[in-house]
This record gives C-alpha cells, structure tokens and sequence, in this order.
C-alpha cells in the first residue's frame, strides 16, 4: 500500500478526490491523469482537491505528495526557544520525504528473490537501441531481426519443399498405412519406426484393455467402499458386513444374534446387544427390568430404575437381595440401636443417665445397661431402679439381664 499517493479510476463524471495521506502544504499535492499533469487545482476541503473537469472514464488518476526537500521545514538556532511546533514541523518533512522515498523504491524495477529485475507487468519505456549482446532489445529492434529471419526461413522452406516434393506423397503414404508390425524406409534412406496405422491399432487394443481395467477398478472400488461403510447390508455377499456395520451399526448387525455392532455393546441401554446380552453400560449403571442380575451401579447405591436404597437389586420379599449401601445403611442402625441400649462405663449411675440423656439425646428404659467403674460391676435398669447384675440373684435380676443383653445384641 503506498504511503504518499492514491489512485483513483475515472468515471467521467467525478472530479474530486480524496487526500488520504497528511501534507503541511497544498503546494505538495499533485494529480496527473494517465500520467500526465493537472493544473488548476482547487481545495473544497484539507482531504479533498478538486480538478478543472471530471477525468474520462477508466483514465488512472493519482493523487500525490511531493514533500519539498529544497529547504529545511525549521532552522533551528542556538539559544532560541525549540517549541513542540517546530519539533513536529522538522520530524513531518523527514516523514514524509522517507514515506515518498519509499513509494519511489517500490514502484521502481528491482530484483526478486532469484535475482531477476522485476517490472511487475509494467511496460517500460524509452529504451534506447542496442549495441552490445548483453543489452535490452527495443520491440522494434527485436522486429527487424524477425523480419529477416522470417525472409531467410521462407527461401529456405520453399527450397525443402522444392526438393521433397518428389518424395512427400510416397513418405506420406508408408508414415499413413504402411502394413502393422513391419517397419518401412523413407526417400532419404533411413528406416524409422512404424506407421499411424500400426499405432492405431495398437491404441485400440489398449483402449480395450484400459476398459477392462477400468471396469474391474471400478467393481474394486465399490467392494472397497462397501467394506469401508455400507450399514444396509453384507459388503459383499456372503462374505460379511462392513467395519462401520461393525462399529456402529446396519442390517445384519444391530439386534442380530451373535453379532451386535461395538457402539451397542459398549453403551446400549434401551435392550438386549444380540438378543440374549446387555452392553457393557448397561451392566455398569443400566436400570433395564428385563436385566434380573442388576447392574453394578445398582448393587452399589440401590435398586430400580432410581437406584433407590430400600429397593431389591434382585428378587422379592423374604429371598430379596439388595444392594451394598442398603445393607451399610443396615449396619449403622444396628450400631445405634446398640449404643442406646448399652450407655459404656461410668462411675455412677446419674453420670449413666446424664449421658444417655443428655449426650446421646436418648431415653432411660428398662433393660437398658451400663458398667459401673466404681463398684468395678454391670448394672441394668428395672423398674425399680438400677440393679447389679452380678451380685443381684433374683430372678427379676437374672431375667432382667437376659432380656437387657437380647435386646442390645
């Protein structure tokens, strides 16, 4: 993209045009039309300059600017006051003149990256004659050489056909239809290769059997592309289904027995892979009710479709089977049952109470046990208070302790 000038494309109709680049001077701006200079130049506007009539249609207009590099923007002065303007004023006429300098390097011929002088499609123009065998030729200098080769080759080709003509009609005629597979000698002495006709029938025998070959490419290429991914069907007829069938599905594969395509065995859930498994995910975590064994999700965290805890993984009623977070849940009532019936040691029986009570937020019944680290001996609560149940021999002791260690194992 240039730096310090725009083209613009005439329409035959529009006369102004755009300054998109910045000058300090009108005086800098030029417009040529098909390379040649305007004068008369109006400004409407700082972004704008105005021609004296519209360019005709399809003319190259440029717009440019030509810094002045005659004389400096600022003379600086020692000891005088170096202001932000005059800073600007001198940086902007370096500016521009490197931006103009480098719009006048690329517009010029240069060498490419193999070394060649490059004039992008560009005519180039008022070159003189050459002199040495290494210099530019002009068009006309290259069209006089032309023209005496041209004179030159014409004496020379009326004298070949001068002297072939004698021979052209025989020559013509062996190079036409000289007999298949035999080799034929031509007015000059020499024996060449064979003729159009030999080739030409040779081309139709290898027309013939590029059609075979193309016809069996052809059947390859179905059957390839059949065992590549055909899903309604065998690839091939008798000889099996194709890898996608395989993979994700198609006639013969999907809820065929012995068969089931990998996709399903690995995440069906809605049924049976083969017509008598499930898919590795159903196993996993499926809620199918025709899958009796249950899934390991199942067994896990509880059974039926919401893998709830109460419900049987297996089975009903009494032969129920279910799952390991139901029986852990089982487990942990038990434990608790058992801590509100056994209280642990105490030195008292109203630190025995208090505990119950208070600590483990329960009631005192009767049956319900402690050991008495002070008299070093198991107590039971009666109905009329706590009662040792080593040294007590009463029936009500003995029958009292063998409800209490009942209830809590």
């Amino acid at each position: 993209m240039a730096l310090s000038y725009t083209n613009y494309t005439g329409d035959g109709t529009t006369d102004t045009f755009a300054i998109n680049f910045t000058y300090q001077n009108t005086s800098e701006i030029s417009v040529t039309v098909d390379g040649v200079a305007e004068t008369g130049l109006t400004f409407p506007s700082a972004a704008s300059v105005q021609l004296t009539s519209a360019p005709a249609s399809s003319a190259i207009v440029q717009v440019r600017r030509t810094t002045d590099l005659a004389t400096r923007a600022v003379d600086f002065a020692s000891g005088s006051v170096l202001t932000e303007e005059d800073l600007d004023n001198s940086a902007i006429q370096l500016f521009h003149a490197s931006q103009e300098a480098v719009d006048r390097v690329g517009d010029t011929i240069g060498l490419d990256t193999t070394n060649r002088w490059d004039a992008g499609n560009n005519r180039i123009i008022n070159v003189g004659s050459p002199t040495a065998s290494t210099d530019a030729a002009t068009k006309a200098y290259a069209d006089s050489i032309v023209t005496a080769a041209e004179a030159a080759a014409i004496v020379a080709a009326q004298a070949e056909v001068s002297t072939a003509t004698g021979n052209i009609i025989p020559d013509a005629t062996k190079l036409a239809i000289h007999p298949i597979n035999s080799q034929y000698t031509l007015s000059d002495g020499t024996t060449t290769d064979y003729s159009a006709k030999h080739y030409q029938d040779a081309a139709a025998t290898s027309g013939t059997n590029a059609a075979t070959s193309e016809t069996n490419a052809a059947t390859s290429e179905t059957n390839a592309q059949n065992w590549a991914v055909k899903v309604d069907g065998e690839a091939v007829t008798g000889e099996g289904y194709s890898a996608k069938a395989w993979s994700v599905g198609g006639t013969g594969i999907t809820d065929t027995a012995g068969a089931g395509p990998a996709k399903d065995w690995a995440v069906e859930t809605t049924g049976l892979v083969d017509g008598t498994e499930f898919s590795s995910k159903e196993y996993a975590i499926g809620t199918q009710v025709t899958n009796l064994e249950g899934s390991a999700k199942q067994w896990a965290l509880g059974g039926g479709a919401g893998f709830d805890r109460d419900t049987a993984v297996k089975g009903a009623g009494a032969s129920a089977e279910y799952s390991a977070k139901y029986w852990a849940n089982q487990a942990a009532n038990s434990a608790k049952d058992f801590v509100d019936v056994y209280y642990g040691s105490f030195t008292s029986d109203s630190n025995a109470e208090d505990y119950q009570l208070n600590t483990n937020e329960g009631t005192v019944n009767v049956g319900d046990l402690y050991f008495n680290s002070t008299d070093n001996v198991m107590r039971v609560r009666t109905f009329s208070g706590w009662q040792d149940v080593a040294t007590d021999t009463s029936s009500l002791a003995t029958n009292g302790f063998a409800i209490a260690m009942a209830i809590a194992l």
